[in-house]
C-alpha cells in the first residue's frame, strides 16, 4: 500500500542517512564495503532504479506538455509507476492527490537512487548529497498529503464494496476489516510522521555540517 511504502520508504532515508552519516563523522575505523561482484550488482540495480524513476519523471512532464493540464496525468505512467513502485496503490484513487504523492515519490526515488549510486562508487556529488537531505523537507510532507487524501477518497467505496475485507463466518474463523485498517493507518501518521520528520532533520544537520566542516579543511 502506498502509506506503508512511504513510512518505510522514509525510515530508510532517515536511518540510512543515519548510517552513512555516523560512519563520516566519527574518527572510528570504517566498515568493510561489499565485494566486487556485490558492488557491481548494487551499481547495476541503482542505475536501473534512477533510469526508470526518470522514465515516469519524463512521461509526466510530457504528457503534461501534451495536455496542457495535469488531469490524467496518472494514467500516462500508470504502467511504469507499478513496476517501479512495488507497495500496491488504491484501487479507487483521486487523481489531484495521487499525482501528489506520485510527484514527490518521483523526485525522491530519482535522489535516493542516484545517492547510492554515487556513494557505492565513491564519488558522491555535494549537490545529490545535499538534495538527499534537504529536498524531503518539502517532499515528504507532500508525499504524505496525498497518501493521506487518496485513502481518505477511498473509503467509502472500500466500507460499500468490501474491499479485500473478510467476514465471518468462515473456515478459517479468521476476519478482517480493509475498511477499519485504512483508518488505522491514517491515525498511524500522527504519531509516526513528526518523528521520522524531525529524526530526518536532525541528521540533515549532522550530515550536511560535517560535510561543510571537510571542505574546510581540504
Amino acid at each position: 500500500m502506498a502509506a506503508v511504502a512511504a513510512t518505510a520508504a522514509a525510515k530508510g532515508n532517515g536511518g540510512g542517512g543515519g548510517r552513512a552519516g555516523a560512519g563520516d563523522a566519527s574518527g572510528t575505523r570504517k566498515k568493510k564495503g561489499p565485494g566486487p561482484l556485490a558492488t557491481a550488482y548494487l551499481v547495476i540495480y541503482n542505475v536501473v532504479m534512477t533510469a526508470g524513476w526518470l522514465v515516469i519523471a519524463v512521461g509526466l512532464v510530457r504528457a503534461y506538455l501534451a495536455k496542457g493540464s495535469y488531469h490524467s496525468l496518472y494514467y500516462s505512467i500508470e504502467k511504469p509507476l507499478k513496476f517501479f513502485q512495488t507497495g500496491a496503490l488504491l484501487e479507487v484513487q483521486s487523481e489531484d492527490s495521487v499525482l501528489l504523492f506520485v510527484i514527490a515519490w518521483t523526485i525522491t526515488e530519482i535522489i535516493r537512487y542516484s545517492f547510492y549510486t554515487f556513494s557505492l562508487l565513491n564519488h558522491l556529488p555535494y549537490l545529490i548529497k545535499w538534495a538527499r537531505y534537504t529536498l524531503f523537507i518539502v517532499l515528504y510532507p507532500m508525499g504524505v498529503s496525498g497518501e493521506l487524501l487518496t485513502i481518505y477518497a477511498a473509503l467509502p467505496f472500500v466500507r460499500q464494496a468490501g474491499l479485500y475485507s473478510i467476514s465471518l463466518p468462515n473456515k478459517y474463523n479468521f476476519s478482517f476489516d480493509y475498511y477499519a485498517f485504512l483508518i488505522l493507518i491514517m491515525i498511524s501518521y500522527i504519531p509516526i510522521f513528526p518523528q521520522l520528520y524531525f529524526h530526518m532533520i536532525h541528521q540533515r544537520r549532522k550530515i550536511l555540517s560535517h560535510t561543510e566542516e571537510h571542505k574546510k579543511f581540504e
